[in-house]
């Protein structure tokens, strides 16, 4: 904290030297309590034009309870509420009056994923307008002014909008240009939505970090999710600790198990048999008999093949898709929801998170039961129907080794045999208890390197170095996507084309590096090299390679066209 001071104040200091303009620029914030009102006023206009139905209804006691709490001692807080209960604004709610109440300087809302959280930030800048910066790689230029520029550089801002990457990155970052924000973390209310998305293969250094911003820095942090994770410590038969956690954990709402009963509206159909893979043909034949469904998989080439099964006019989602066409297809779906009108989708795990949508019936491929839990936040949100229909399938082959594998198995273990609600908060309980117990928390060691050795030295860089939360092997593609432009005609928006242009012509520029990343897509370095061999995409500058003009391998409804999974490692065995 001492060093990120240091560096935040010469960076400071010099740019007032040499660039008074800028310096001026930066300016200051409205107050915590000036915020307060603007929230105050517009949660008053929503309640007025909300409908009086019993989910209104519960939000709003949610919202209540948070408002009641919020003058507790700082520390740790879990707000358990049920997918579609209002977490982000009751949470803000929360966050705003603990602040207030304890002198705090701002508000940290940390969210998983890129792909959410600008309906998030949305949300919030509609509400404080530009005293809300964004800080992540996906920010959309259109959304950016020089002042938040300037912000995102040090969080001198009340509302801050990041990612968990760009947090936690940062808190083990040993450059100078991430480290200068730390100091600003001091004195915070940190908001992590959606926190089972910790990663757990770093959960226990990410732990060790907030323990250590409670205990020392005056931080207050509020894990707000529909599925708590067990982060209380623990240890094993032999008495040995494996994992050092968080353990003076106060909820935020009265009695969530009452509330869980109250919001409870699906039915959640579960498998016969855990073990029998179902065939994508029945699957897919289960599927085409409701007119509006969403089907979830586990990986992007079961969307691929599940969704060539079929009718035609089924929509397609995925990470093979650039972030502009999936937000235009979320928009398109959301859309179809709001008129009433017939809509099916098949998509990968990426609508679990934060992805406001509501269908009557939701088919889910075996995964972790946190993941099923998101799941079945998309149906009947509402409460629209009686119950929604949850339908967990057992898909023809096992979830992918690794992560993804160990969670559908603790599933299993939690939910075979077991009779009541599989989505009650015991069960979850159960099922990160048994899934931390099977994962090393650990995996890069950077608790080892942060210990002091004999002459008291620590290993920074070495840590920052391997405490990279996303694997950033593989490659990114820029894709020629083309939106239609006008229904009536067909015509095209060809906006990337004049982009790629200017990149290739002019070379690149922030601004316009923040545009194109909206249309790219990261694939693995054996697929990069195949297209590379075919002479599909080209190095436009050096280091950053797009899709050529004239090729056909980006579809307008399926994303990039990889027509070969990579090979299993035994079958490069010569």
């Amino acid at each position: 904290m001492l060093f990120s001071c240091l560096v935040d104040a010469d960076f400071l200091d010099t740019e007032a030297f040499m660039d008074g303009k800028k310096a001026a620029q930066r300016g200051t914030w409205p107050a915590l309590a000036t915020l307060k009102t603007r929230f105050q006023e517009h949660m008053a206009a929503l309640t007025r034009s909300a409908a009086d139905t019993p989910v209104n209804r519960l939000r709003n006691q949610i919202l209540q309870q948070c408002r009641d709490k919020a003058g507790q001692d700082p520390g740790f807080f879990s707000l358990t509420v049920p997918t579609g209960g209002g977490k982000t604004l009751s949470g803000m709610a929360f966050a705003l009056e603990h602040a207030i109440a304890h002198g705090k300087r701002r508000i940290i809302h940390i969210i998983p994923y890129t792909s959410i959280i600008e309906q998030t930030a949305g949300i919030f800048r509609g509400i404080f307008g530009e005293a809300v910066i964004e800080h992540h790689s996906s920010l959309d230029p259109e959304h950016e002014t020089e002042r938040s520029r300037l912000a995102a550089e040090n969080w001198d801002a009340p509302v801050i909008v990041t990612t968990s990457v760009q947090f936690f990155e940062s808190l083990f970052a040993a450059r100078t240009s991430r480290c200068r924000k730390l100091h600003n973390i001091v004195d915070a209310v940190v908001v992590l939505d959606e926190a089972q998305l910790l990663p757990p293969e770093f959960l226990q250094p990410i732990l060790n970090a907030l323990n250590l911003l409670v205990a020392h820095y005056g931080v207050t942090v509020v894990l707000s999710t529909a599925t708590q994770p067990a982060l209380e410590s623990r240890t094993n038969s032999f008495g040995k600790t494996v994992l050092r956690g968080l353990d003076h954990m106060r909820e935020i709402i009265d009695d969530p198990d009452a509330l869980y009963a109250k919001l409870e509206r699906v039915h959640v159909r579960l498998p016969e048999d855990f073990h029998a893979g179902v065939s994508w043909e029945r699957i897919a034949a289960e599927i085409a008999q409701h007119d509006s469904v969403l089907a979830i998989v586990n990986t992007r080439r079961q969307a691929r093949e599940l969704h060539a099964l079929l009718p035609k006019g089924t929509i397609h989602l995925s990470a093979l898709m650039c972030g502009q066409h999936r937000s235009d297809v979320i928009a398109g779906i959301k859309e179809k929801l709001r008129r009433d009108e017939p809509v099916r989708v098949v998509s990968t795990q990426l609508v679990e998170a934060g992805v406001d949508l509501d269908f009557p019936v939701v088919y889910r491929a075996l995964s972790g039961l946190d993941s099923i839990a998101q799941a079945a936040g998309r149906c009947n949100r509402e409460g629209r129907l009686d119950r929604g229909e949850v339908v967990v399938f057992v898909p023809p082959e096992p979830a992918p080794p690794g992560v993804m594998r160990r969670a559908a198995d603790k599933t299993v273990s939690t939910l075979a045999g077991k009779p009541g609600n599989p989505l009650s908060r015991e069960n979850f309980g159960q099922f990160f208890r048994l899934f931390y117990d099977d994962t090393c928390l650990d995996k890069q060691g950077i608790g080892r390197l942060l210990e002091p050795n004999s002459e008291l030295e620590l290993q920074f860089r070495t840590a920052a170095k391997h405490f990279r939360i996303i694997d950033d092997s593989g490659q990114a593609i820029l894709v020629r996507y083309y939106p239609i432009k006008d229904k009536e005609t067909g015509e095209l928006d060809r906006t990337i084309d004049s982009f790629l242009g200017k990149l290739k012509n002019e070379g690149p520029s922030r601004r316009l590096m923040r545009k194109l990343q909206r249309y790219s897509v990261n694939i693995s370095d054996w697929h990069f090299q195949r297209l590379r061999d075919d002479v599909q995409i080209e190095e436009i500058q050096p280091g950053i390679w797009a899709q050529m003009a004239g090729t056909t391998i980006y579809d307008p409804v399926l994303g990039l066209a990889l027509e070969t999974d990579v090979p299993a490692a035994a079958d490069l065995v010569i």
